[in-house]
């Protein structure tokens, strides 16, 4: 960035490091191990889709790498809307074999893809999904904005309720493993989410 470019504004911003995304990729054997907290084995990517054709084509694209690479671990591929105007493309791995790997993997071609295209801009966040000991939910939500990592407990019993508590033991738990977002402000919580 040039003495012209701060003068007048204009930068280029840079998006954080994808390498933090595949962080879930080796922290979840501490989630595991230390914490009981087991993948569910699926995993999406969430978007603003465009009402273009090239946009349309592009995702199809994807889900078609997706599934072909996937198919050895018998990962599947499909995608819905929601009522906010967002796309989730959701990766599932076969019944009783979750691989967060496999997941990671998918994630990122799918975000990749997305840049690729031009589209950054219109990614909002990847979600993980996990279960406690207790058999609640836990995701860990990755904004591709500031490219840290959250985690979102649903209170499972009073709706539209998160367990703040738990979210922050599992951040002190986690912090080492998973750059983990600084600013609570910043935990927004995903309703509905269909995973």
């Amino acid at each position: 960035m040039g003495l012209r470019d701060i003068l007048t504004g204009r930068h280029e911003v840079k998006g954080p490091a994808p390498d933090r995304l595949f962080a879930i990729s080796t922290a979840y054997v501490t989630l595991e191990s230390e914490h009981q907290i087991l993948p569910d084995g699926t995993a999406a990517v969430v978007f603003q889709a465009l009402a273009t054709s090239e946009f349309e084509t592009t995702m199809h694209e994807m889900e078609e790498v997706v599934t072909a690479t996937g198919g050895e671990s018998g990962t599947q591929v499909s995608t819905e809307d929601d009522s906010y105007g967002y796309r989730w493309m959701v990766l599932r791995n076969a019944p009783g074999t979750p691989s967060v790997e496999d997941l990671a993997v998918g994630i990122n071609a799918v975000s990749s893809s997305i840049e690729t295209a031009g589209h950054g801009e219109r990614l909002l966040c990847a979600v993980f999904a996990f279960s406690d000991a207790r058999k609640r939910r836990v995701y860990f939500i990755y904004n591709y904005k500031r490219g840290y990592w959250y985690p979102f407990v649903p209170d499972p019993d009073k709706p539209q309720e998160r367990s703040t508590e738990r979210e922050l033991q599992i951040k002190a738990q986690m912090s080492g493993e998973l750059p983990m977002e600084p600013e609570l402000e910043r935990w927004f919580p995903l309703w509905g989410i269909p995973i």
